[in-house]
């Protein structure tokens, strides 16, 4: 029988809050202790415990802190999300997400924590190892799976942080001043996709401001956009702190203060209901939603039988191992991989005995068991291997002996594997790295061996982006991001060619700290930070001023040789109606399986304003079998196409021709198709008496009427010959004259008519106004 989700339950929930007093009901909106909800036992309502995810269970088995301080009970370890979101499989989140719901079951624990999936704004992020992707799109799907699998085992997901959490420096209190069209196309965009999609129980709000309110607070956000926009009718649960004002953040739909504070918000509620500051009817309405999510969770709890909760731990394992798989992207590689059998192979870098696999902070798991590298290559009785640690994680100095005995050993390997990357107090939550440096004890080490053998492969354990100095003295780099608890394993499997990396990269990797859009606004001031490159976020930046990456958006490798041989789209033009589909014919040409990850971006042509150079809005993954041909097929919604409009303050779609990128990373293009998008109407830039002229030339009923103004308009200015620098300066004038300045420079038109072409562009022109610039045009 399917999960019954909490708005099923929102008419028996509404039944019982009407017996209910106040202070009952306020009771409600806060939590009893660290992790648990409270009981009203006379109503039947029983508390749940929500506990930390992303990437593995938390449930803290002593004292409970929402730092990972304190030991959790042994759960699956699951790749971060930077890792997972590598995978580009939605199918692959989605089985992850079974395996923690069935998880978190077992122990009881009515909501997950998860999925984190603020947006990658700067490389130095120090969550960004939890998060997804510096794309909405692909966070949103991704996180969507992720929920659709946890709720389908009857435990709630919390998708966090809403919203623009997206630094630790400072979270707890800094303002984060972002522009609308940034705001909704990136960092609200995968949220709005995982709400619609999936239906969480639970939105989890950050600790930081917007614009000047902290995001618990906020009714544009809570209110009008998560709940009057999105229609979610599910808890909003405070950050475990993040609430400010307490009535004030009930009356913006922010249900659950977690952690319990011994009932002080709930006194505040019913003191502001006391005296007349807070509605009843908002208590009761959040309240409600609160009781429903209980019922929901009880419910689910009730229908599980003793079989269901016995976890298949060593499946969860396999299934972890699968995930590290693909999450390793294979960066660059001039045949060194997969490892020739028979190679004498050195081991180097501690992280090959004491792998670092996941990152710190509340997303801390305690795993039910750990396969390092060397352990997993142990149990390979035909590899030849040696192993020197070459540095010590916890010193980034380099040690002259280790570096020699790893030079000695190096000399002795026809190919050496050396392990880098990030320890865990250079990335966590709760503060940002400060460079995009490796220690300088791991860089010695790669270009020691480098000059002592001939084939070296450089492996990663990080959870951000760094800093590759060495990258064109090695034979190939694999990112093995943050990998759970199988890493071990599954790197050995990718080495080996037991299997592909297959892995797609979900962050574009910098050449230096420099280059990234946001290096001049991040992190801010201790409590204000800008973000000044608006909507030009990962790709969109370096793609829009063709500043070359380390390694670009979606870009990743295999062992396979699988090409994309032909494309097409079923018709030339998208209106609002219908989608297009996208098709893609893709052939293994080589002797072995393996997987390709198709994208395809949008590129508006003579965009006005100005757009990012391509966005991705389609994408999936496909494995083929030796020599396997696949027509692979995308549909692409007119929603695909759609852009923020400040001045309207509204998502529209320009009447515009799109050229549609087909490829396997935004660098990589393979097929161009052109595309008729036809928009909701025209929109200009401006509306109004102060539309410039030039920008309305094209509209249907006054396009005519306002190219013979521009046109008289010049003409009054005087003939200073073609070309001429005055010419250019009165055509730029012309272009840009708002329509006001008609009425007063050149009285082209009299305040009336000025009138009635604003009422035909804001959409209230009578038939009358309409007429009358048609027949101007005959």
């Amino acid at each position: 029988m399917p999960i019954a989700s909490p708005r099923e339950f929102a008419e028996e929930a509404a039944r019982i809050v009407a017996q209910l007093s106040i202070e009952q009901m306020a009771s409600l909106c806060s939590g009893e202790d660290f992790w648990n909800t409270k009981d009203i036992a006379a109503h039947g309502i029983k508390g749940f415990m929500l506990t930390d995810g992303p990437h593995g269970l938390r449930k803290q088995a002593t004292e409970a802190d929402h730092l990972g301080l304190n030991e959790s009970v042994p759960a699956t370890c699951f790749p971060s999300g930077a890792g997972l979101a590598a995978s580009w499989n939605r199918d692959l989140l989605e089985a992850v997400g079974h395996a923690l719901g069935r998880e978190a079951a077992a122990e009881g624990v009515g909501v997950l924590l998860g999925p984190a999936i603020n947006i990658k704004r700067h490389p130095l992020g120090g969550r960004n190892f939890e998060y997804l992707s510096e794309d909405p799109l692909l966070t949103g799907e991704l996180a969507a799976a992720y929920i659709n699998g946890v709720q389908a085992e009857g435990v709630g997901a919390s998708v966090k942080h809403f919203a623009v959490n997206n630094q630790e420096t400072n979270r707890l209190l800094v303002d984060v001043i972002v522009d609308q069209q940034a705001l909704r196309e990136i960092y609200l965009r995968g949220f709005e996709i995982a709400v619609k999609s999936a239906k969480p129980w639970t939105v989890m709000s950050a600790y930081n401001k917007i614009n000047g309110t902290y995001a618990s607070d906020d009714p544009w956000l809570l209110r009008e956009v998560l709940r009057d926009e999105w229609g979610y009718d599910g808890v909003v649960v405070s950050d475990w702190g993040a609430e400010d004002d307490r009535v004030a953040g009930l009356q913006a739909g922010m249900g659950l203060e977690m952690p319990g504070n011994d009932g002080l918000g709930d006194a505040e509620i019913v003191s502001a209901i006391d005296n007349d500051v807070l509605d009843r009817q908002v208590l009761e309405r959040e309240a409600t939603r609160i009781i429903a999510l209980h019922l929901a969770v009880a419910d689910a709890q009730s229908r599980k039988s003793a079989g269901t909760h016995v976890v298949d731990f060593d499946a969860h394992h396999e299934l972890a191992r699968r995930a590290a798989v693909e999450a390793t992207v294979l960066l660059a590689n001039d045949g060194a991989l997969p490892i020739r059998e028979g190679s004498t192979i050195g081991i180097l870098g501690e992280f090959s005995e004491c792998p670092r696999f996941q990152g710190g902070g509340s997303s801390r798991i305690h795993p039910t068991r750990i396969e390092s590298l060397l352990s997993a290559l142990a149990k390979r009785p035909s590899a030849v291997v040696s192993y020197a640690p070459g540095y010590r994680v916890e010193d980034p100095n380099p040690d002259n002996d280790l570096l020699a005995d790893a030079r000695e050993l190096a000399s002795q390997s026809d190919i050496v594997v050396v392990m880098v990357g990030l320890a865990s107090h250079e990335e966590s939550e709760g503060f940002d790295r400060s460079h995009m440096r490796l220690s300088a004890a791991q860089n010695a080490l790669v270009e020691v061996v480098c000059k002592s053998c001939d084939t070296v492969v450089v492996v990663l354990s990080n959870g951000a982006p760094v800093e590759m100095p060495w990258i064109d003295d090695v034979a190939a780099v694999l990112e093995a991001n943050l990998g759970g608890q199988a890493s071990g394993g599954a790197l050995a499997d990718v080495l080996f060619g037991d299997v592909e990396p297959s892995g797609r990269l979900a962050e574009t990797i910098p050449v230096r700290i420099e280059d990234s859009p946001a290096y001049l606004n991040f992190p801010g001031t201790r409590d204000r930070v800008e973000y000044r490159e608006g909507h030009f976020v990962g790709y969109r930046f370096y793609d829009t001023v063709d500043r070359e990456p380390r390694f670009p958006f979606g870009h990743g490798l295999g062992y396979s040789d699988i090409r994309l041989t032909a494309s097409g789209i079923s018709a030339p033009y998208v209106d609002e109606a219908e989608s297009i589909d996208v098709w893609v014919e893709l052939r293994n040409v080589s002797s072995r399986p393996g997987s390709q990850v198709v994208q395809v971006y949008s590129h508006q042509q003579n965009a006005q304003p100005a757009r990012p150079e391509q966005e991705l809005i389609a994408f999936d993954k496909v494995f083929l079998q030796a020599g396997e041909r696949y027509v692979l097929h995308m549909q692409v919604g007119h929603d695909a196409f759609r852009r923020w409009d400040v001045a309207l303050g509204t998502w529209v779609v320009d009447d515009n021709s799109f050229e549609l990128r087909v490829g396997t990373s935004s660098r990589s293009i393979a097929y161009r198709h052109h595309v008729a998008v036809r928009g909701r109407g025209h929109v200009p830039v401006y509306y109004g008496r102060n539309t410039a002229l030039g920008s309305i030339q094209d509209h249907p009923v006054i396009g005519d009427w306002a190219r013979a103004l521009r046109a008289r308009f010049v003409a009054q200015q005087g003939d200073y010959g073609e070309a001429s620098p005055e010419s250019l300066l009165v055509d730029a004038f012309s272009r840009e004259l708002p329509l006001r300045s008609l009425v007063r420079i050149g009285r082209l038109i009299t305040q009336t008519e000025l009138e009635r072409a604003c009422r035909v562009l804001d959409g209230s022109a009578s038939a009358e106004d309409t007429d009358h610039f048609r027949r101007l045009s005959v």
